[in-house]
Protein backbone atom coordinates (compact mmCIF):
# COMPACT_ATOMS: atom_id res chain seq x y z
CA UNK A 1 0.00 0.00 0.00
CA UNK A 2 2.67 2.30 0.95
CA UNK A 3 4.50 1.12 -2.56
CA UNK A 4 1.21 2.29 -4.43
CA UNK A 5 0.64 5.66 -2.96
CA UNK A 6 4.30 6.60 -3.35
CA UNK A 7 3.88 5.49 -7.10
CA UNK A 8 0.86 7.70 -7.49
CA UNK A 9 2.21 10.52 -5.84
CA UNK A 10 5.49 9.94 -8.15
CA UNK A 11 3.26 10.00 -11.36
CA UNK A 12 1.07 12.61 -10.12
CA UNK A 13 3.81 15.25 -9.55
CA UNK A 14 5.44 14.22 -12.95
CA UNK A 15 2.18 14.39 -14.59
CA UNK A 16 1.46 18.30 -13.45
CA UNK A 17 4.89 18.97 -13.91
CA UNK A 18 4.19 18.12 -17.94
CA UNK A 19 1.09 20.03 -18.42
CA UNK A 20 2.73 23.24 -16.37
CA UNK A 21 5.57 22.82 -18.61
CA UNK A 22 3.22 22.99 -21.68
CA UNK A 23 1.32 25.71 -21.25
CA UNK A 24 4.49 27.58 -20.03
CA UNK A 25 6.15 26.49 -23.55
CA UNK A 26 3.15 26.93 -25.98
CA UNK A 27 1.31 30.36 -26.60
CA UNK A 28 -2.09 28.53 -27.37
CA UNK A 29 -3.23 25.24 -25.74
CA UNK A 30 -5.90 22.88 -25.87
CA UNK A 31 -7.08 19.56 -24.00
CA UNK A 32 -8.75 16.79 -26.31
CA UNK A 33 -11.42 15.14 -23.84
CA UNK A 34 -13.03 11.75 -24.84
CA UNK A 35 -14.85 11.31 -21.60
CA UNK A 36 -12.95 8.50 -20.36
CA UNK A 37 -11.00 7.34 -17.64
CA UNK A 38 -7.77 8.39 -18.81
CA UNK A 39 -9.04 12.02 -20.04
CA UNK A 40 -10.86 12.44 -16.98
CA UNK A 41 -7.75 11.47 -15.18
CA UNK A 42 -6.48 14.30 -17.45
CA UNK A 43 -8.79 16.74 -16.38
CA UNK A 44 -8.21 15.70 -12.61
CA UNK A 45 -4.58 16.58 -12.65
CA UNK A 46 -5.21 19.86 -14.63
CA UNK A 47 -7.27 21.26 -12.36
CA UNK A 48 -4.77 20.41 -10.02
CA UNK A 49 -1.68 22.31 -12.21
CA UNK A 50 -3.99 25.38 -11.93
CA UNK A 51 -5.69 25.25 -8.62
CA UNK A 52 -8.65 24.52 -9.56
CA UNK A 53 -9.35 26.38 -13.06
CA UNK A 54 -8.20 24.73 -15.81
CA UNK A 55 -6.78 27.52 -18.05
CA UNK A 56 -7.34 26.44 -21.56
CA UNK A 57 -10.22 25.00 -23.44
CA UNK A 58 -11.31 21.37 -23.58
CA UNK A 59 -12.05 20.00 -26.90
CA UNK A 60 -14.70 17.45 -27.67
CA UNK A 61 -14.22 15.56 -30.97
CA UNK A 62 -17.79 14.92 -31.46
CA UNK A 63 -18.25 11.76 -33.88
CA UNK A 64 -22.15 12.09 -33.90
CA UNK A 65 -22.26 8.13 -32.76
CA UNK A 66 -21.49 8.70 -28.93
CA UNK A 67 -23.27 6.86 -26.33
CA UNK A 68 -25.61 9.24 -25.01
CA UNK A 69 -24.52 8.36 -21.26
CA UNK A 70 -21.16 10.33 -22.14
CA UNK A 71 -23.07 13.06 -23.18
CA UNK A 72 -25.12 13.15 -20.41
CA UNK A 73 -21.60 12.98 -18.56
CA UNK A 74 -20.17 15.79 -20.61
CA UNK A 75 -22.73 18.38 -19.57
CA UNK A 76 -22.57 17.06 -16.55
CA UNK A 77 -18.39 17.04 -15.62
CA UNK A 78 -18.67 20.75 -18.10
CA UNK A 79 -21.07 22.89 -15.34
CA UNK A 80 -19.39 20.97 -12.36
CA UNK A 81 -15.63 21.38 -13.51
CA UNK A 82 -16.60 24.76 -15.36
CA UNK A 83 -14.49 23.42 -18.21
CA UNK A 84 -14.26 26.16 -21.30
CA UNK A 85 -15.72 22.80 -23.75
CA UNK A 86 -15.00 23.11 -27.74
CA UNK A 87 -17.25 20.90 -29.48
CA UNK A 88 -16.52 19.55 -32.91
CA UNK A 89 -18.50 17.85 -35.71
CA UNK A 90 -16.90 17.41 -39.20
CA UNK A 91 -20.30 18.14 -40.16
CA UNK A 92 -19.13 18.28 -44.44
CA UNK A 93 -17.96 14.39 -43.88
CA UNK A 94 -21.39 13.57 -42.33
CA UNK A 95 -22.68 15.70 -45.18
CA UNK A 96 -21.20 13.40 -47.90
CA UNK A 97 -22.90 10.52 -45.92
CA UNK A 98 -19.54 9.13 -43.86
CA UNK A 99 -20.67 6.89 -41.39
CA UNK A 100 -20.58 3.59 -39.87
CA UNK A 101 -23.55 2.15 -41.90
CA UNK A 102 -21.61 2.59 -45.40
CA UNK A 103 -17.87 2.91 -44.44
CA UNK A 104 -15.21 0.93 -42.85
CA UNK A 105 -14.00 1.80 -39.17
CA UNK A 106 -10.28 2.79 -40.42
CA UNK A 107 -12.16 5.70 -42.88
CA UNK A 108 -15.05 6.66 -40.29
CA UNK A 109 -12.47 7.09 -37.47
CA UNK A 110 -10.57 9.02 -40.09
CA UNK A 111 -13.00 11.53 -41.42
CA UNK A 112 -14.67 12.30 -38.00
CA UNK A 113 -12.26 12.14 -35.77
CA UNK A 114 -8.69 12.54 -37.42
CA UNK A 115 -10.08 15.17 -39.79
CA UNK A 116 -12.04 17.02 -37.24
CA UNK A 117 -9.45 17.37 -35.01
CA UNK A 118 -7.47 19.03 -38.37
CA UNK A 119 -10.58 21.06 -38.49
CA UNK A 120 -10.74 22.63 -34.91
CA UNK A 121 -6.31 22.74 -35.19
CA UNK A 122 -6.47 25.00 -38.21
CA UNK A 123 -9.55 26.98 -36.96
CA UNK A 124 -8.04 27.92 -33.07
CA UNK A 125 -4.65 27.31 -34.26
CA UNK A 126 -3.39 25.78 -31.31
CA UNK A 127 0.14 24.81 -31.42
CA UNK A 128 -0.07 21.99 -28.24
CA UNK A 129 -2.20 19.39 -27.84
CA UNK A 130 -2.37 17.91 -24.24
CA UNK A 131 -3.43 13.93 -24.20
CA UNK A 132 -4.45 11.19 -22.01
CA UNK A 133 -2.67 8.51 -24.33
CA UNK A 134 -0.66 5.95 -22.58
CA UNK A 135 2.40 3.86 -23.59
CA UNK A 136 0.88 0.46 -22.14
CA UNK A 137 -2.51 1.11 -23.96
CA UNK A 138 -0.91 0.39 -27.48
CA UNK A 139 2.33 -1.03 -29.27
CA UNK A 140 1.95 2.02 -31.51
CA UNK A 141 1.15 4.50 -29.04
CA UNK A 142 4.60 2.98 -26.77
CA UNK A 143 6.91 5.08 -29.66
CA UNK A 144 5.70 8.25 -28.22
CA UNK A 145 7.25 11.12 -26.64
CA UNK A 146 6.17 13.18 -23.63
CA UNK A 147 6.42 16.30 -26.12
CA UNK A 148 5.98 14.53 -29.77
CA UNK A 149 5.63 16.80 -32.49
CA UNK A 150 3.28 17.16 -35.77
CA UNK A 151 4.15 18.30 -38.57
CA UNK A 152 1.99 20.92 -40.84
CA UNK A 153 0.04 18.00 -42.43
CA UNK A 154 -0.15 16.52 -39.05
CA UNK A 155 1.50 13.52 -39.74
CA UNK A 156 3.75 11.97 -37.20
CA UNK A 157 7.13 10.54 -37.91
CA UNK A 158 7.14 7.17 -35.88
CA UNK A 159 10.52 6.34 -36.76
CA UNK A 160 12.06 10.01 -36.25
CA UNK A 161 11.41 11.35 -32.47
CA UNK A 162 13.22 13.63 -30.36
CA UNK A 163 15.21 12.44 -27.73
CA UNK A 164 14.22 13.92 -24.25
CA UNK A 165 17.17 13.47 -21.71
CA UNK A 166 16.93 15.52 -18.54
CA UNK A 167 13.81 16.85 -19.03
CA UNK A 168 14.72 18.71 -22.16
CA UNK A 169 11.35 18.60 -24.32
CA UNK A 170 10.60 19.71 -28.20
CA UNK A 171 8.74 22.87 -26.76
CA UNK A 172 8.31 24.83 -29.81
CA UNK A 173 6.22 24.10 -33.20
CA UNK A 174 6.81 25.43 -36.45
CA UNK A 175 4.28 27.35 -39.00
CA UNK A 176 1.21 25.14 -39.04
CA UNK A 177 2.58 22.43 -36.91
CA UNK A 178 1.67 21.73 -33.49
CA UNK A 179 3.21 19.24 -30.62
CA UNK A 180 0.95 16.40 -29.15
CA UNK A 181 2.27 16.37 -25.00
CA UNK A 182 1.34 13.05 -23.16
CA UNK A 183 1.07 13.73 -19.21
CA UNK A 184 -0.16 10.46 -18.73
CA UNK A 185 2.73 8.61 -20.82
CA UNK A 186 3.89 6.72 -17.78
CA UNK A 187 0.92 5.45 -16.54
CA UNK A 188 -0.56 2.04 -16.90
CA UNK A 189 -4.04 0.95 -17.16
CA UNK A 190 -3.98 -0.11 -13.42
CA UNK A 191 -2.71 3.39 -11.99
CA UNK A 192 -5.38 4.61 -13.49
CA UNK A 193 -8.17 3.24 -11.85
CA UNK A 194 -5.73 3.23 -8.67
CA UNK A 195 -5.40 7.22 -8.93
CA UNK A 196 -9.58 7.40 -9.95
CA UNK A 197 -10.31 4.99 -6.60
CA UNK A 198 -8.01 7.46 -4.11
CA UNK A 199 -8.47 10.40 -5.79
CA UNK A 200 -12.80 9.41 -5.78
CA UNK A 201 -12.53 11.22 -9.41
CA UNK A 202 -15.87 11.04 -11.02
CA UNK A 203 -15.87 8.35 -14.54
CA UNK A 204 -19.06 7.24 -16.62
CA UNK A 205 -20.65 4.42 -15.27
CA UNK A 206 -20.39 2.53 -18.22
CA UNK A 207 -17.08 1.23 -17.56
CA UNK A 208 -18.72 -1.12 -14.43
CA UNK A 209 -20.21 -4.35 -14.85
CA UNK A 210 -24.08 -4.77 -15.58
CA UNK A 211 -26.06 -7.52 -16.87
CA UNK A 212 -22.50 -9.43 -16.87
CA UNK A 213 -20.96 -7.15 -19.07
CA UNK A 214 -18.72 -3.89 -19.09
CA UNK A 215 -16.95 -1.38 -21.42
CA UNK A 216 -13.05 -1.33 -20.55
CA UNK A 217 -12.43 1.45 -23.28
CA UNK A 218 -14.96 3.57 -24.92
CA UNK A 219 -15.41 4.84 -28.38
CA UNK A 220 -17.86 5.21 -30.96
CA UNK A 221 -21.27 3.38 -30.29
CA UNK A 222 -20.77 1.03 -33.15
CA UNK A 223 -17.68 -0.12 -32.77
CA UNK A 224 -17.46 -0.43 -29.61
CA UNK A 225 -18.04 -3.86 -27.52
CA UNK A 226 -18.37 -4.44 -23.83
CA UNK A 227 -16.23 -7.43 -22.13
CA UNK A 228 -17.72 -10.57 -19.89
CA UNK A 229 -17.15 -9.10 -16.59
CA UNK A 230 -18.69 -9.13 -13.20
CA UNK A 231 -16.96 -6.08 -11.85
CA UNK A 232 -19.04 -3.41 -9.87
CA UNK A 233 -16.18 -1.59 -7.98
CA UNK A 234 -12.83 -0.33 -8.93
CA UNK A 235 -11.27 -2.87 -6.92
CA UNK A 236 -12.92 -5.41 -8.84
CA UNK A 237 -11.47 -3.94 -11.69
CA UNK A 238 -8.06 -4.43 -10.90
CA UNK A 239 -8.39 -7.22 -9.31
CA UNK A 240 -9.68 -8.51 -13.16
CA UNK A 241 -6.73 -6.53 -15.03
CA UNK A 242 -4.44 -8.85 -12.89
CA UNK A 243 -6.25 -11.69 -14.48
CA UNK A 244 -6.84 -11.34 -18.01
CA UNK A 245 -4.47 -11.34 -20.66
CA UNK A 246 -7.13 -8.99 -23.11
CA UNK A 247 -5.82 -6.11 -24.60
CA UNK A 248 -7.16 -3.12 -23.30
CA UNK A 249 -8.46 -1.92 -26.73
CA UNK A 250 -9.92 -4.95 -27.75
CA UNK A 251 -13.32 -4.01 -28.17
CA UNK A 252 -12.44 -1.36 -30.19
CA UNK A 253 -12.86 -2.30 -34.02
CA UNK A 254 -11.15 0.70 -36.00
CA UNK A 255 -7.83 -0.71 -34.17
CA UNK A 256 -8.22 -4.28 -35.78
CA UNK A 257 -10.02 -3.35 -38.99
CA UNK A 258 -6.51 -4.05 -41.10
CA UNK A 259 -3.00 -4.73 -40.30
CA UNK A 260 -1.18 -1.88 -38.17
CA UNK A 261 -4.73 0.09 -38.63
CA UNK A 262 -3.68 1.98 -35.33
CA UNK A 263 0.11 2.90 -36.37
CA UNK A 264 -1.60 3.97 -39.79
CA UNK A 265 -4.39 6.24 -37.88
CA UNK A 266 -1.54 7.58 -35.29
CA UNK A 267 0.68 8.49 -38.21
CA UNK A 268 -2.06 10.44 -40.06
CA UNK A 269 -3.02 12.39 -36.80
CA UNK A 270 -4.88 10.40 -35.04
CA UNK A 271 -5.27 11.01 -31.00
Amino acid sequence: MAYTRLHLDHLESQSIYIIREAYRAFKNVAMPWSMGKDSNVLIWLSLKAFFGKIPFPVLHIDTTYEFPEMLKFRDWATAHYKLNLIVKVNTEARARGVGYETHDPVTVTHELKTVALQQALAEHQWDALITGIRRDEDPTRAKERYFSPRNAQFEWSYKDQPPEFWGQFANSAGKGEHVRVQPLLDWTEADVWRYIEREKIAIPQMYFARNGERYRSLGCKPITKPVVSSAATIAEIIAELDATRTSERAGRAQDHHERNAMQKLRAKGFL
